[in-house]
């Protein structure tokens, strides 16, 4: 095999390659996702002579409480939504308006249009508002705060319960003291944040629901949690690439044709059959 020859079929082979190695790199690595903040344990292995660690993050925990229409309601009763959650009080003078209009605000938004196209469709995120007050905060109560506010009870639920259960979530399961930075009293909880979960129900923001900055975050970052993948999916960019089966045909019948010209000697006429 002559020098063209053995360059030719080196070019054939690097050609596909690379351009598979960008494409997944790109695809993969294009967007930064939402951090993920609790981190359970970490743990090394041995695969293939290397050292690998594993990082396990914290799942959120189940819990049942009652909302404002008087039903028993669980934090898993809507598998694969996304939820955005804050703590309030329905004699709160402070900052808890606020932050029920700022939900509001984001609830509305996620089923409207822009542009003429739907932006976020409002069946995937569910909001969760814990009261903090709960022996106060009756199941009336939490329907005649939620009525004066506009809240759709379809995808947003005001929760009470034991005040025990409530706030053993929100220290134990969702961590407030720890990544809040607000000094949070565990005598009574009052923070101005707002919590975002995955579909996996792990902790992936945390929101000052009082600025309008922070809540364009979370609203962009809910949009990023939607096209999330999980570690073992190609990302839709990437699998759209590889089903193109006609495109990588294309590839194959241009690398033939170039190592033809290349193999091909200087003046060579094909030979023509009588």
């Amino acid at each position: 095999m002559n020098k063209k020859a053995i360059l030719a079929l080196l070019i054939a082979i690097l050609i596909p390659v690379i351009s598979y190695v960008l494409l997944k790199s790109f695809s993969d690595k294009a967007t930064i996702m939402p951090r993920k903040l609790l981190l359970d344990s970490v743990s090394t292995r041995i695969v293939k002579g290397k050292e690998v660690t594993d990082s396990f993050w914290h799942r959120t925990a189940n819990i049942t409480l009652v909302n404002q229409l008087g039903d028993t309601v669980s934090l898993y009763d809507r598998p694969g939504k996304i939820i955005v959650m804050d703590f309030f009080f329905t004699r709160c003078p402070n900052p808890c308006p606020t932050l029920t209009r700022n939900m509001r605000k984001l609830q509305q938004s996620f089923s409207n249009y822009e542009q003429g196209r739907r932006v976020v469709d409002s069946s995937i995120v569910q909001f969760i508002s814990f009261s903090v007050d709960p022996e106060r905060d009756s199941v009336a109560a939490l329907k005649a705060y939620a009525n004066a506010y506009g809240v759709n009870p379809d995808n947003w639920w005001m929760l009470t319960g034991p005040k025990k259960t409530i706030y053993d979530f929100a220290f134990n399961e969702l961590k407030i003291a720890l990544i809040d930075g607000h000094n949070v009293d565990t005598a009574f909880l009052h923070t101005p944040s707002f919590i975002l979960l995955d579909r996996n129900y792990v902790v992936r923001g945390l929101y000052d629901g009082r600025d309008s900055v922070e809540l364009s975050k979370l609203a962009r970052d809910v949009g990023l949690l939607m096209l999330e993948k999980d570690k073992g999916e190609k990302s839709e960019v990437f699998a759209s690439i590889v089903a193109l089966k006609w495109l990588w045909v294309i590839i194959v019948l241009l690398i033939i044709g170039f190592i033809f010209i290349l193999t091909r000697k200087p003046g060579e006429i094909p030979k023509q059959n009588n």
